[in-house]
């Protein structure tokens, strides 16, 4: 059975960047929130920093949207080469 490809690359990059959003955003609402989380995310996406602002919550989410269909797509590449 194959993946689609397409599909699998859509829902990790909207599930994946969903994750990020929801918790950047509570941190946004209080700063002690998921700070260890988020400082393991600022050491993997170049320009992105914990500090608290509606726009670094934005810059998360869209280093997330598309970090999750790379994922997703080589993921789903990957399956569908060793599921012949």
């Amino acid at each position: 059975m194959k993946l689609s490809v397409k599909s699998l690359t859509i829902a990790a990059a909207l599930f994946w960047a969903g994750t990020v959003f929801f918790v950047a955003f509570l941190n946004f609402l209080s700063p002690s929130y998921g700070k260890a989380f988020l400082d393991i995310v600022s050491s993997v996406y170049p320009g992105y920093k914990v500090v608290g602002t509606f726009g670094s919550v934005i810059v998360a989410t869209l280093y997330a949207l598309v970090d999750g269909a790379i994922g997703g797509l080589v993921f789903g590449w990957l399956y569908n080469c060793f599921a012949k």
